[in-house]
């Protein structure tokens, strides 16, 4: 009789419609660890011809996923010539966000970033992928190229490598992205931000729960360094909270009065992956970077 109450009550819950209890770690905190990849065909701002469609229907989905990787290729063709070598084996074009959101960005409603001029101006100088890059020197690459860092957020790059890696022990989160092996270690147990003099690379984040969700807020970032061609003075709101056993959903609250006329938030799915998590060797093999500039300067000269 024993054996026949346990089997019931592991049926009952497991029967669909029924609340799960979310995972949880040894010492009592959501479970968020394990390999997350959050490639997307979403792009970050919602597109002139979709300025007033929030989200695809079903149907539209299916199609923009299959069609993705061909907007993928658009996407990088400015920097990289497309002749056949770039496709779904080196590039990956991602899935819908959870929701079908037609953009990354949805707050303000119209999926765009709200730019300051001033904003607007630094962000268009800002050198990062994507964009015409000179070779006047390493400088005028963006940091990704000089293996330096990636954004201080979790939203997807259109190229590759989208995987992560969050990790929790008691009092800490640690967050690992593929690219540069970026690591981010976030105290939970309410100590203040750093003095403003210390300004690493991804800036000061410190963490808290809120129910289910792992509330993310980062300061203390550096002038030559910043997000979206934001000042020091940016600060940022990240939101992690558990959907189920493979999904996760993923929040940022952009907050820098000098570079935006308001916040503005944005968002990406985080699905399970069997990973691995793969060697990024950048500065052991950075050999793109003296052929840049060596490149460029052989065309100055005209050979």
């Amino acid at each position: 009789m024993r054996t026949v109450v346990v089997v019931a009550m592991v049926l009952g819950l497991a029967a669909p419609g029924r609340a799960q209890t979310p995972s949880r770690t040894p010492w009592g905190d959501p479970d968020l660890q394990g390999l997350w990849n959050n490639a997307t065909v979403a792009p970050m701002e919602r597109p002139a011809m979709l300025a007033k469609k929030p989200f695809w229907t079903e149907a539209e989905a299916v199609d923009v996923e299959k069609n993705g990787m061909q907007t993928l290729l658009k996407a990088v063709a400015p920097e990289v010539a497309v002749s056949g070598e770039l496709n779904e084996t080196w590039l990956e074009a991602g899935k819908m966000l959870r929701k079908l959101n037609t953009s990354m960005v949805i707050d303000p409603p119209d999926g765009r970033i709200p730019y300051t001029p001033d904003g607007k101006k630094r962000w268009d100088a800002q050198p990062t992928l994507g964009k015409r890059l000179t070779a006047d020197g390493p400088e005028a690459r963006a940091l990704i190229e000089r293996c330096i860092q990636v954004d201080p957020v979790l939203l997807p790059n259109p190229f590759y490598n989208n995987n992560h890696q969050i990790v929790q022990a008691p009092g800490y989160v640690m967050i690992v992205s593929e690219v540069i092996h970026q690591a981010r270690i976030i105290p939970l147990n309410g100590r203040p931000h750093a003095g403003g003099q210390i300004t690493p690379w991804f800036g000061d984040p410190r963490g808290h729960w809120e129910g289910q969700t792992l509330v993310v807020e980062t300061t203390n970032f550096r002038e030559d360094g910043l997000f979206r061609g934001a000042t020091a003075g940016l600060r940022l709101e990240e939101r992690f909270t558990r959907v189920d056993a493979k999904t996760i959903d993923y929040e940022l609250k952009v907050t820098d009065p000098v570079t935006f006329t308001q916040p503005w938030t944005a968002i990406s799915t985080l699905r399970a992956t069997a990973g691995p998590l793969f060697e990024y060797g950048c500065h052991e093999g950075n050999y793109s970077m003296p052929g840049i500039l060596k490149g460029a300067r052989l065309e100055e000269k005209g050979r």
